[in-house]
């Protein structure tokens, strides 16, 4: 049964990830980083300098941000975010949307167009100080992109497109041609954030679409939960045996007559998955 834990009302909840004994993520619209204490039921926040996508462990023990600026360290214990890269200075445009670290340690993210439209978007690698292009084709809306246990796999979500793609991972770090894994039908929302569970499933929210999805190694629709709101950005596996399933969801786009039917929009839902999920490797920045 899915059950509202945190009532933020996020207007954009995005980035869910399991870091200790706290489930983190943001709200990008309000520039804001949260730490959601389940043992409470409360949640500290921090303001970022600009839209905030997401934020991932470091090796180092502080935290690595994708703002709308760049890749930025972060330090909780003072709150300061300290710009370390900008990937693309000739897309201002542009902001970071999502992100996941491989078995590596290397960071993969998107970018794209704030205004949801222009082909501008990319997926990037950041490893050893470098941020690189992966390679794959430009996207209004990057989401994902998820990583397999083993580190061979990527899966990446061209969310307007809505399809969600498969490339293998070489030991280089390049990737080979992607291959379409899954593609969402009309009338079900568009695939937002995606993650996968330690049965190497894939789980993808659907914005618009009521509901989150499970899905085969093969692309095959094994699960649906549905939920009380419209639009579900992403899940994040976490608890001390990661079997709880974390969810995200907005409130952008609803109009009033929406936000009187859903009124528990934009808040951080939890339901059991049924199976667990896989840990975070820190970031080697």
């Amino acid at each position: 049964m899915v059950q509202s834990v945190f009532a933020v009302a996020a207007t954009l909840g995005e980035g869910p990830v399991w870091i200790g004994d706290a489930l983190w993520f943001v709200d990008i619209k309000a520039h804001r980083l949260y730490r959601f204490d389940p043992a409470t039921g409360t949640a500290q926040h921090w303001t970022a300098p600009d839209q905030i996508g997401w934020v991932l462990p470091t090796e180092a023990g502080d935290m690595v941000a994708g703002v709308k600026t760049g890749l930025h360290r972060f330090d909780p214990a003072s709150g300061v975010f300290t710009l370390l890269h900008d990937p693309e200075p000739e897309h201002p445009g542009n902001r970071l949307n999502d992100a996941a670290t491989d078995a590596k340690g290397r960071i993969w993210f998107g970018t794209m167009d704030d205004s949801e439209a222009g082909l501008t978007g990319r997926l990037h690698r950041h490893a050893d100080g470098v941020t690189q292009d992966s390679g794959l084709p430009p996207v209004a809306i990057t989401n994902g992109p998820a990583i397999s246990a083993d580190g061979t796999m990527l899966y990446h979500t061209d969310t307007l497109g809505k399809r969600i793609w498969r490339a293998a991972i070489n030991d280089d770090g390049s990737l080979g041609a992607p291959v379409l894994h899954i593609e969402i039908e009309d009338g079900a929302g568009h695939p937002d954030g995606c993650v996968l569970d330690s049965e190497n499933c894939l789980w993808t929210g659907l914005f618009g679409g009521w509901a989150v999805r499970r899905y085969d190694p093969a692309g095959a629709l094994l699960q649906s939960v549905r939920f009380p709101v419209g639009n579900i950005t992403k899940i994040a596996f976490g608890g001390p045996d990661l079997r709880t399933a974390y969810a995200t969801t907005a409130r952008k786009g609803l109009d009033p007559a929406a936000l009187a039917e859903q009124p528990e929009a934009g808040n951080l839902f939890a339901f059991d998955p049924g199976v667990a999920g896989l840990p975070v490797t820190p970031a080697k920045l």
